[in-house]
């Protein structure tokens, strides 16, 4: 069985990661657009990474472009885009797919851990959100209009 320890990723600026780096922290993986009527829980999440950093949470976001074409930008673009607007500090990835053939070895195990409603695989929009454990197993998936700060009580249990 896998965790996501054993993934690796991509920072937005291009240097590659292994996110065993995170061992022993609990952290909330949304896959993220610039351009999306959701993208003002960038606030949300900015205010979580802020609140509960220091205890161990680390948010990183992954731009994804499959959804209405709402992230088109280039990853430079991205970065400057997310730090302007909402001032976001938490780790932001290069840009991947999340679904169909081409989709992130990462969010393949995440969809598979976490299954959506009916069990479907699929993300289905722009800033689902999946809750690991500090054992790096998935501990829940939220759908993209479940507000950061409704997810601060199940943050606090995966920290505790």
């Amino acid at each position: 069985m896998s965790t996501l320890y054993d993934f690796e990723a991509r920072q937005i600026d291009g240097k590659t990661v292994p996110l065993s780096k995170y061992k022993g922290k609990a952290l909330l993986i949304v896959n993220t657009a610039s351009a999306c009527g959701f993208t003002p829980q960038f606030g949300g999440l900015e205010e979580l990474h802020k609140a509960y950093g220091n205890n161990g949470l680390v948010v990183l976001g992954f731009p994804c472009n499959q959804f209405g074409a709402q992230d088109p930008g280039s990853n430079d673009e991205i970065a400057q885009f997310c730090q302007l607007n909402y001032g976001v500090s938490f780790p932001m990835m290069a840009k991947i797919d999340v679904n169909g053939a081409g989709a992130d070895p990462l969010y393949r195990w995440l969809t598979t851990e976490a299954p959506g409603l009916l069990g479907s695989t699929a993300i289905k929009w722009n800033f689902t959100k999946f809750l690991v454990g500090k054992d790096g197993k998935v501990l829940k998936r939220y759908a993209p209009n479940d507000e950061p700060a409704k997810l601060a009580k199940d943050i606090e249990a995966a920290l505790a």
